[in-house]
C-alpha cells in the first residue's frame, strides 16, 4: 500500500515539473518575440541616422 502512495506522489511531482517546463518555454518564447520586436523597431527608427555616419567612415577605409 505504501509503495502505491509513493508511486502516486512521484507521478504528481513529475506532472508538476512537466507543466512548469511548458510554462517556462512559453515565457522564453514571449521574451524572444519581445526582443525581436524591439530590435526591429530600433533598426527601423535609427537605420538612416546610423547609416549615414557609418557610410562616411567606411568610404575612406576602402
Amino acid at each position: 500500500m505504501l509503495s502505491i502512495q509513493l508511486l502516486a506522489l512521484r507521478f504528481r511531482k513529475f506532472e508538476m515539473n512537466s507543466n512548469e517546463r511548458g510554462a517556462t518555454l512559453v515565457e522564453y518564447a514571449l521574451l524572444v518575440a519581445l526582443i525581436a520586436i524591439v530590435c526591429i523597431s530600433a533598426v527601423t527608427l535609427l537605420g538612416d541616422t546610423v547609416s549615414r555616419p557609418l557610410s562616411s567612415i567606411s568610404g575612406p577605409l576602402r
